[in-house]
């Protein structure tokens, strides 16, 4: 491989599975927070609801409506999670077995 070949491969090896690392960890501390803390207003609730919104968006649109929100959470935790292993895997087999 060429260098820019390298250096991208290099680039997703890091970025994506980081992305859907960062993504599994903020919806397993939204729902840390969302089990300690019972009160409707809280910002801290309310930055976990804006940070995870998009994460959960495309698995609550293949669930059934009226899911409960803690289930769409626990879904998306283990759709992320999955997706961060799958990420490492595919990407150290793409890169040979070599660690990038």
């Amino acid at each position: 491989m060429d260098g820019s070949a390298v250096r991208l491969l290099l680039l997703l090896n890091v970025v994506v599975p980081l992305l859907f690392f960062m993504a599994w960890i903020y919806l397993l501390l939204h729902i840390l927070f969302a089990s300690l803390i019972r009160r409707p207003g809280s910002p801290v609730l309310w930055f976990f609801g804006i940070v995870t919104g998009p994460l959960t968006r495309p698995v609550r649109s293949v669930l059934p409506t009226g899911t409960p929100e803690l289930r769409v959470l626990t879904i998306s935790l283990v759709v992320y999670l999955l997706l961060w292993i799958v990420a490492r895997v595919v990407l150290h087999q793409i890169a040979g077995g070599r660690a990038v």
